[in-house]
């Protein structure tokens, strides 16, 4: 009979110590009653999902049916042993965090637990606070471990737009309603509009005003990752799963457990790739690379593109019933042209956020320079926007050639020799893409390396 744990702990728990527990699910698998009962006790008002099983099948059952973030094992189990079981969830793609316990223990079951990699290892009996401890440590390292790849990716990437729905116009004021609306719902959401628009912007607004606002919001650039990478990429995989995987990898799925997964360009993933994203969204599990069993989540799907997917569906180019899937609600965000009111509150927000990162004074943009910023037709859109308030506020002015684009002065084509109609054409192609060469490549027709060899020759 497995022993009883020990009585009340000698010091109260701090129950404060349990706040972010509510974001997490936990599994007690154990043959005894008592201990089942005794450890869903503790973690029920805790944790915000908790369910128990007596033996491993029934636990098996229960991983299948949803994600634990946490499962505290018994390892005295009928017909086999808590460690050898686990062993073999690993091998077939688990990541929850897992607590082993014990009464009976020895120096080389330790060591096969931390190869079966269990997060802590419990001698029975113990006190309510030791078991709680454990697991508080183990719902930190998963929320580390989330947080931390998040911001990896995001360290380097490009500065979002602006930190909400900037814009005076009646357009963004109809965004902003829509948004709002839209946010508590589980809904998909297809985002389009151009490049530098603000399309991620408006999914971040769709996860902060959302109740899962407090777990990850994770981007993706569906256009920035190879093809042969994207799977690994989205759903992880297992060590030894294909050559160069030297370890297993949680994938963005499970990183954005419960929280929001923003697939932006989405009209650019390849067509297996489609039919396997059709699939975790109907079944909510996802698959790793290389695993034999199914892994459920819980997030929410935002897509956006620059594309017309409709056309992309009939050139047979995008899947009918994954579009279908994704545009449950459309939200399209106009080019910048289309809602000029929106120029000078964007300018006036990029001038207070440029300049609080480069530890500067903020500038007032003269009035006869907004009327010309007015004028102009940005092809970057809100993206370009930033990108010229960072170098007024370097430099103290607009530099010379800015927002010259589409001047009257221009020489017409027809006037210039061929390399220099093709260096126009590239130029004004990149600046529409927001100087992502990726998509320019992918927009000109040609590869990534020949448009960096061009830009290259005019030092662009």
């Amino acid at each position: 009979m497995t022993p009883a744990p020990s009585a009340a702990p000698t010091a109260p728990v701090l129950e404060e110590a349990f706040g972010h527990w509510q974001q997490y699910s936990a599994l007690v698998v154990d043959d005894e009653p008592g201990m089942r009962s005794f450890l869903s006790r503790a973690l029920a008002g805790r944790c915000g999902h908790v369910d128990t099983a007596a033996n491993i099948d029934e636990a098996a059952r229960l991983i299948d049916a949803r994600h634990f973030d946490l499962i505290v094992l018994d390892n005295m189990m009928p017909g086999t042993t808590g460690l050898a079981w686990l062993q073999h969830m690993r091998a077939a793609g688990l990541h929850s965090e897992v607590i082993l316990i014990t009464a009976f223990a020895d120096l080389e079951m330790a060591i096969q637990a931390l190869r079966a990699v269990a997060a802590d290892f419990n001698l029975m009996p113990f006190r309510i606070n030791q078991i709680l401890n454990a697991i508080g440590r183990c719902f930190d390292r998963a929320r580390l471990k989330r947080e931390n790849f998040v911001l990896r990716r995001e360290l380097g990437a490009p500065e979002p737009v602006g930190d909400g729905l900037i814009g005076a116009s009646a357009t963004i004021a109809n965004i902003r309603a829509v948004v709002q609306r839209l946010a508590p719902l589980p809904t998909t959401v297809l985002i389009t509009g151009e490049s530098g628009t603000g399309k991620e912007v408006t999914a971040r607004a769709l996860h902060n005003l959302s109740p899962r606002a407090a777990s990850p919001f994770v981007p993706v650039n569906c256009g920035a990752i190879a093809p042969e990478l994207i799977e690994s990429e989205l759903f992880g995989h297992l060590k030894g799963a294909f050559s160069g995987a030297a370890s297993s990898r949680e994938g963005l799925f499970f990183y954005a457990q419960g929280g929001t997964l923003f697939l932006d360009e989405v009209g650019e993933l390849p067509p297996a790739l489609q039919t396997k994203l059709l699939r975790v969204i109907e079944d909510k599990k996802i698959r790793p690379v290389g695993a034999e069993r199914e892994i459920p989540v819980d997030v929410r799907i935002l897509a956006a593109t620059n594309r017309d997917l409709a056309q992309e569906v009939a050139s047979g180019r995008f899947r009918q019933d994954l579009y279908y899937r994704l545009n449950v609600m459309n939200l399209h965000i106009p080019p910048l042209r289309q809602r000029r009111e929106d120029i000078a509150p964007l300018a006036a927000h990029f001038v207070r956020q440029v300049a609080a990162q480069l530890s500067m004074a903020p500038v007032d943009i003269e009035p006869a320079q907004l009327e010309r910023m007015r004028g102009y037709a940005w092809p970057g859109n809100a993206r370009e926007l930033r990108n010229v308030v960072e170098r007024f506020l370097i430099l103290g002015s607009f530099p010379a050639g800015c927002m010259d684009e589409g001047d009257a002065a221009e020489a017409p084509e027809e006037d210039l020799p061929l390399d220099a109609i093709e260096k126009r054409h590239i130029l004004r192609v990149l600046a529409a893409s927001a100087h992502n060469k990726a998509e320019a490549a992918r927009r000109l027709g040609v590869s990534r390396k020949t448009l960096d060899r061009k830009c290259a020759e005019w030092g662009a």
